[in-house]
C-alpha cells in the first residue's frame, strides 16, 4: 500500500488522482473485453478468420490504451497542452495526407497507413483540439486584447474543411457540438449564438443535399424504406434479449450483424445480457459526463474548466450517438462506443482523452498568495 507520507511519483498520483473516474473508466475497458467475446466470433468466422481473432486484437488494443491513459495522468496542464499542440500540428498534416494517400474504404478516406499501422487522424484529433481550443478560450478571458477566440473560429473552420473533405460528417458533427458547447461556456455572444446556430442548420441542410449516402440514411430512417437490415437487426438484437438477455454466447440476432463487434456492440450487449447491462453502460456514461461538468464548474482555472467540459462533452456525445443509432433513434452513423467497440484508432485515441481528464482533475494545492502569505499581527485592544 501507498502511504500518504510517502512523496514518490506514484504515491502523489494515487492520492491526488480522481478514484471515481478511474474506476469508471477501467470499468468500460473490462466491458469492452467481455463484449468483444460475445460479438466478434460470428463477425471473424464470417470473413475466414479465427473466431476470436477481433477478441484478441481487442485485448491487444486495451492494454497499450491503459498505460496511454495512466502515461497520460500523470501530466500537468502545462504538459498538457505541449503535447495536444504538437498531436494537433501531426494531425492535421496527417488529415491532409489522408485525402491524397489515405486508404478509401466506402467512398471516404479517413485511414491512413503508416508502418503497416491503419491510423484514423481525425480519433486522435478530437483530444488535442479540445485542448487547444480551451486554452485559447481561457487567453481571451485571461487578457481580452488576445484574439483567442478569433484563432479558435479559425482552427474550427479548419478542421471542419478537412472532415468535410474526407466526408466524415459523423465527426464534424460531434467536434461541432463540443466546440459550440465549450464556445458558450467562455461567453458567446447572441451574435455568435445565433450566426452559428444558422450556420450548423445550413451545413445540415447543405449535407443532405450534396451528399448522397447522407440522404439516403436520413430518409431511410424516415421512411423506414430501403437498406435497413443492420439498423433493424440491432433493434431484434435488444428485443430479443428482453431484461435480462439470453445467456453469454446464446444470442443467434448478432449473428447476422456485419458489424456487431463494433458500431452495434450496444445491441449485443442487450441481446446477451438484457437490459439491464444497457442501462448499466448508459448510467456509467452519464456519470462520467456528469461528474466531469460538475468538476468542471467548480474549477477556478479557466482553461481546466473549459478543457475537462469539452473532454467529457465530445466522449459523452459519441457514446449517445452510438446508442441512439443501435435504438433506432437517430439515422444510422459509424461511431464507435467509447472504450467498448472493437478498434485500435478509438481505443488509445479515447485513452488520450480520458488520460487528460485524470490529469486536469487531480487535486492540486491551492496556490498560496502574498497576502496569504504575510502573517497579519493580532489586534490589540486598548485598555479601557
Amino acid at each position: 500500500m501507498l502511504s500518504r507520507v510517502d512523496k514518490s511519483p506514484v504515491a502523489n498520483w494515487w492520492w491526488t488522482v480522481d478514484r471515481w473516474f478511474l474506476a469508471a473508466f477501467l470499468s468500460l475497458m473490462g466491458l469492452g473485453i467481455v463484449l468483444s467475446f460475445a460479438a466478434s466470433p460470428a463477425v471473424a468466422e464470417r470473413i475466414g478468420l479465427d473466431s476470436f481473432h477481433f477478441a484478441t486484437r481487442q485485448i491487444v488494443f486495451t492494454l497499450p490504451a491503459l498505460v496511454v491513459m495512466l502515461i497520460v495522468s500523470f501530466l500537468d496542464a502545462r504538459e498538457i497542452r505541449r503535447m495536444s499542440l504538437v498531436m494537433l500540428v501531426l494531425m492535421l498534416l496527417l488529415m491532409v495526407a489522408v485525402l491524397y494517400v489515405g486508404v478509401e474504404v466506402k467512398g471516404a478516406r479517413r485511414w491512413v497507413s503508416l508502418a503497416g499501422l491503419s491510423i484514423q487522424p481525425s480519433e486522435f484529433l478530437k483530444p488535442a483540439f479540445v485542448i487547444i481550443c480551451a486554452w485559447l478560450f481561457a487567453e481571451h478571458a485571461r487578457q481580452p486584447d488576445i484574439p483567442g477566440n478569433l484563432f479558435a473560429i479559425i482552427l474550427f473552420g479548419l478542421v471542419l474543411s478537412l472532415l468535410v473533405a474526407q466526408p466524415d460528417l459523423g465527426q464534424t458533427m460531434l467536434i461541432s457540438g463540443t466546440w459550440g458547447a465549450m464556445f458558450f461556456m467562455a461567453g458567446m455572444s447572441w451574435f455568435w449564438i445565433i450566426s452559428l446556430g444558422g450556420a450548423a442548420i445550413g451545413g445540415a441542410f447543405a449535407a443532405y443535399t450534396i451528399f448522397p449516402h447522407v440522404a439516403g440514411r436520413v430518409d431511410r430512417f424516415l421512411t423506414g424504406e430501403g437498406d435497413t437490415f443492420q439498423v433493424d437487426m440491432g433493434r431484434e438484437a435488444l428485443i430479443h434479449g428482453g431484461w435480462w438477455g439470453v445467456g453469454p454466447g446464446e444470442g443467434t440476432v448478432k449473428r447476422v450483424i456485419p458489424d456487431s463487434h463494433a458500431d452495434f456492440v450496444f445491441a449485443v450487449a442487450g441481446e446477451e445480457f438484457g437490459i439491464m447491462l444497457c442501462f448499466a453502460i448508459m448510467l456509467i456514461f452519464a456519470f462520467i459526463v456528469l461528474r466531469g461538468l460538475t468538476i468542471a464548474l467548480k474549477e477556478k482555472d479557466d482553461f481546466t474548466r473549459y478543457a475537462v467540459a469539452g473532454l467529457v462533452i465530445v466522449f459523452g456525445f459519441q457514446s449517445i450517438i452510438n446508442m441512439a443509432v443501435n435504438l433506432q433513434l437517430m439515422p444510422a452513423k459509424g461511431m464507435t462506443l467509447p472504450f467498448i467497440s472493437y478498434g485500435g484508432s478509438s481505443q488509445i485515441a479515447i485513452a488520450i482523452s480520458m488520460g487528460m481528464v485524470l490529469a486536469l482533475t487531480r487535486k492540486r494545492p491551492e496556490k498560496r498568495t502574498q497576502i496569504g502569505m504575510t502573517r497579519v499581527p493580532p489586534r490589540v485592544v486598548p485598555a479601557e
